[in-house]
């Protein structure tokens, strides 16, 4: 293909990939199949592959960015990001009229009322119709560049859609519209499910999760999070003659942008308030976020007129919902076991009804919460839902105190086993220890056949979920005590996969004494420091006979580390389930971790520094060892090359100064014939 068919062939490709974007992500009007949209994307790829130097910033395939950054760069807005003043009361709105009127000369004028999306502030300015910077509201006069993370966002269209009227109105003049980002409310329950899960602290409300999204350095990180956004203000409109908000948001949509969902244009200050109570109710049927709505002149002549303060303009105002509370009594503390091990502690309610369902619990985060707001059995309590979404307890009402309530005291053991709890020093939660916790057995048995591990990847996790509910596995030494016949009995299971699993347990008996000790599962100890455990101690019993002090002599092994380690082992359960391992004829001896399957990093050494995409760091550092290379845990002159990943630490600036070569995740998947 020559490179004139080539441009010709991109540009249609990125016309169609716009169109579809826009009725899939603005329209909620699909008209291919997600496979289809995949192969107008892989041949567009293909293309841009083959002539890169036809790859431009407004491309579909550019949306997420390859390095991430080392810092937000601060801009200053053109026009100030103002904030509005905070309404409560019908009243309120009444008196903001009246302001209004009287800046008028006593003209009515109409309104146009919008919902109030509980989301982040931000500014997109397009230059000839292509996105060129995104920002942050900030202080209101300067926020932070965030241009990479924004085109992320799948309903931010990178170019204005084709349109005569557009190129007839701006020209190639700068077009700038604000908006807020916000994360569905069914992705923020699903994403902090995820982050309960691997133990990582909860986002409190949607809100709070789109503002740590679009916090982070690496917009590979940020294209995972379902984040969207509506356009509710441009600025500037006098460039589009625009007369009036209602039409301006009309006009928008039409090029492309997604706009609030309903508004509407009331002709006086009743019609407002009735259009704002009527929404109060029915905002838990949207699927996202609301905490009240924006009312504001619909004409820009009058904004213009009524200008604004040094902080708010005079002609638009939110109306905020009141906070839904409700008052009931804690009847218990219960205390759930995640799925590795933490104990979080969960207020058992007294059944009361709020923003449509009955809530009857609630967590309580951890003991360190349940202290500082000293709840107590019996106290009369005030929940709400967080960002609407999750109940909590506000406060405690200690004046109705009888005295009769209890204080919750920590435990010592785990609630569902019975084992000694752990506290380690650099955290706030308590965690069971015991690998064969009823609550923990499939996390750990996953953790245990990964491939980093004992490379059992064949036994997914609907097969460990099937052994553990028909009583074939309670904890991951049971793997090896499986029999064929039981296996087949399975469901999707046969003769042949029953086998290769079979085959696949007696292989792994000879895997090195690292993949041993990260397959246990202890906290903090990942394939890394397997690594090191293995060279300072020849067999597994030498390692459990090794007491912290011992642990902590070791280069790369601090006090948190040697901690968890020893109170691994001293959990009578875990050695117990080591003896079956034992038994089992598991190897417990030291040598050689890997024999290399390929020579393409042969003496070659690689430092991992930041967070990558689509690697764990263990798993990296197997995939160099498995291609004949070594990874060092710090950079020096005899390092080969750097491997910077999302918010890379003092590994990188040190590499930078002595010279070594930094590459991206994309060049070592390239490197490593991955």
């Amino acid at each position: 293909m020559k490179q004139q068919e080539a441009q010709k062939e991109i540009e249609k490709l990125r016309a169609e990939i716009q169109r579809h974007d826009y009725l899939y992500y603005v329209e909620a009007k699909p008209v291919i199949s997600d496979q289809e949209y995949d192969r107008l994307m892989s041949e567009l790829k293909a293309i841009e592959n083959d002539f890169p130097e036809l790859i431009t910033a407004d491309s579909p395939t550019q949306r997420v960015s390859g390095q991430p950054l080392k810092e937000f760069k601060t801009v200053t807005h053109r026009v100030p990001m103002l904030s509005l003043e905070n309404t409560y009361s019908a009243e309120e709105i009444r008196e903001f009229d009246k302001r209004v009127r009287k800046g008028l000369d006593n003209k009515q004028p109409e309104y146009a009322v919008e919902p109030k999306i509980d989301g982040v502030a931000v500014s997109l300015v397009y230059r000839e119709g292509v996105f060129s910077l995104g920002a942050t509201r900030g202080d209101g006069a300067k926020g932070d560049n965030i241009t990479a993370n924004l085109k992320t966002i799948k309903s931010v269209p990178l170019k204005i859609m084709p349109s005569q009227e557009f190129r007839l109105r701006f020209g190639s003049d700068g077009l700038e519209v604000r908006g807020e980002v916000y994360l569905p409310r069914r992705d923020f329950l699903r994403i902090n499910q995820e982050r309960e899960e691997n133990d990582e602290s909860l986002f409190a409300n949607p809100r709070n999760a789109a503002a740590g999204s679009l916090k982070l350095l690496d917009s590979r990180e940020v294209a995972r999070r379902p984040l969207d956004i509506f356009i509710h203000t441009t600025v500037e409109p006098e460039k589009a003659k625009w007369k009036t908000h209602s039409r301006a948001l009309k006009d928008l949509q039409k090029f492309g942008f997604k706009v609030v969902e309903f508004f509407k244009v009331c002709k006086g200050i009743d019609e407002v308030i009735e259009f704002c109570n009527s929404w109060e109710e029915k905002r838990d049927s949207l699927a996202f976020e609301i905490d009240g709505m924006v009312i504001k002149v619909n004409s820009f002549a009058q904004q213009e007129i009524l200008g604004a303060t040094g902080k708010n303009p005079r002609w638009a105002i939110a109306y905020k919902y009141p906070a839904r509370q409700a008052q009931t009594r804690l009847e218990d503390v219960i205390l759930q076991v995640g799925r590795t091990g933490t104990i979080t502690p969960v207020a058992v309610l007294k059944p009361v009804p709020l923003s449509g369902s009955v809530i009857s619990r609630c967590t309580l985060h951890n003991f360190d919460e349940v202290k500082r707001k000293d709840i107590r059995i019996g106290d009369t309590v005030i929940i709400e839902k967080g960002g609407e979404v999750i109940p909590k307890i506000v406060r405690v009402e200690v004046s109705k105190r009888t005295g009769s309530e209890k204080k919750f005291s920590i435990p010592s053991n785990c609630p569902v086993c019975g084992s000694r709890l752990i506290h380690l020093a650099d955290e706030v939660a308590f965690r069971c220890p015991n690998v064969a916790c009823a609550s923990q057995i499939q996390r750990r048995i996953e953790h245990f056949t990964m491939r980093t591990a004992m490379n059992l990847e064949n036994f997914g996790p609907a097969i460990i979920e099937q052994l553990i509910s028909k009583g074939l596995a309670g904890d991951y030494a049971d793997l090896y005590f499986l029999k064929k016949e039981k296996l087949v009995e399975l469901e999707r299971m046969g003769e042949k996969s029953s086998q290769n699993l079979m085959d696949a347990l007696e292989q792994s008996k000879n895997n090195s004494l690292p993949m041993l000790i990260f397959g246990l599962g202890i906290r903090h100890v990942g394939i890394h420091i397997a690594e090191i455990l293995a060279e300072h101690y020849s067999t597994l019993d030498v390692l459990i006979s090794a007491g912290r002090q011992d642990l902590e002599k070791i280069s790369g092994i601090g006090p948190v580390v040697a901690e968890s380690i020893a109170a691994f082992f001293a959990e009578q359960q875990n050695m117990k389930v080591i003896g079956k391992l034992r038994k089992a004829g598991v190897n417990f001896a030291g040598r050689s971790e890997y024999t290399p399957a390929s020579r393409k990093l042969s003496g070659k050494t690689f430092v991992f520094t930041g967070e990558l995409n689509g690697y764990s760091r263990d798993e990296a550092a197997v995939l160099v060892k498995k291609s004949g290379g070594r990874v060092a845990s710090s950079v020096s002159s005899k390092t080969d090359f750097v491997v910077s990943g999302r918010e890379p630490g003092s590994k990188y600036d040190r590499a930078k100064s002595l010279g070594v070569k930094i590459i991206d995740e994309a060049e070592f998947r390239r490197m490593a014939g991955k």
